[in-house]
């Protein structure tokens, strides 16, 4: 086989750019094979094949993912807007994830199992409080037979089957979960209903000051979430009572409050919280998060 690629390759030269294209593909095929292990039997073709596969594979490059260009939306704490050229870039292992809805159910499913009490609880005949003496005799009164007064088929006794007290938790794999905040985040961005601040901020805890100004910026129906381990006190006073709005920390958030709420706005300790815990080991274009004023 070497021998023959050899000769097509070098025998007749074509003017032509396709006869130069395919005698290149010719000398490295017989390159590469004849740097290659020959098969040892016909029963070793397969593992040749696979080796080879393998060794074209690792010689790839590794294709280099670029960032999620993110412009920063206006704070909460000023009038001004951000610059035009302040982007945040995120990371598109976290927030370009295919979308997989599969996932998303599962981890839905998973959480609002954990809020279940479970502490539905109903009385067996043996629970039901009365005498076990037996109703009426067996015979001669021409009715059904009878037992006790506790029986499940007579009004006031027990019931049969009924719920007991249980834990309706489900487990997920850990990896599932992470997958299911990376296409929840991915949605979210997709639909164009993520935004970026720099931080997450207000000056003083009046309630009334700062539903007016999320009524100007129109972030009604808004998650803001924040990387700081607490969030601001002026901040959580004045926003716990506003309607529609929801302040949350990165360790409490999860796919099911990502889906819920309409909007979604991250901090950008919360963008390097979240790039932190989920990305995967892939090879991106460095651009860092930048924050620019002019």
């Amino acid at each position: 086989m070497l021998r023959s690629l050899t000769f097509r390759a070098s025998a007749g030269v074509s003017s032509s750019h396709t006869s130069v294209r395919t005698m290149a593909r010719l000398v490295r095929a017989a390159r590469s094979l004849a740097s290659a292990p020959a098969p040892p039997s016909k029963t070793g073709t397969a593992t040749f094949c696979s080796t080879l596969l393998s060794r074209a594979y690792r010689n790839q490059v590794e294709p280099i993912l670029e960032p999620v260009y993110l412009g920063l939306s206006q704070p909460l704490a000023g009038s001004s807007h951000p610059a035009e050229t302040s982007v945040a870039a995120l990371d598109p292992t976290v927030f370009n994830h295919p979308l997989r809805s599969d996932i998303l159910h599962l981890c839905v499913v998973q959480y609002l199992d954990s809020l279940r009490q479970g502490s539905a609880n109903t009385k067996t005949r043996g629970e039901v409080r009365g005498s076990g003496i037996k109703v009426r005799r067996q015979k001669g009164s021409g009715r059904a037979r009878l037992g006790d007064a506790q029986s499940p088929i007579l009004v006031g006794g027990g019931v049969a089957f009924g719920p007991k007290p249980r834990d309706f938790s489900t487990k997920l794999p850990r990896k599932v979960i992470q997958m299911g905040m990376r296409v929840a985040l991915s949605a979210k961005v997709r639909d164009r209903k993520l935004g970026v601040m720099t931080q997450l901020s207000w000056p003083h805890g009046k309630t009334k000051h700062l539903a007016q100004r999320i009524d100007h910026l129109g972030m009604r129906k808004t998650l803001f979430v924040t990387g700081e381990e607490k969030p601001p006190i002026s901040l959580e006073r004045a926003i716990r009572n506003i309607e529609k709005v929801k302040l949350v920390t990165t360790n409490k958030l999860n796919v099911y409050e990502l889906l819920k709420w309409p909007r979604v706005v991250l901090d950008l300790k919360a963008v390097s919280y979240l790039e932190r815990t989920f990305k995967k080991d892939v090879p991106i274009a460095s651009v860092p998060i930048t924050n620019e004023t002019p």
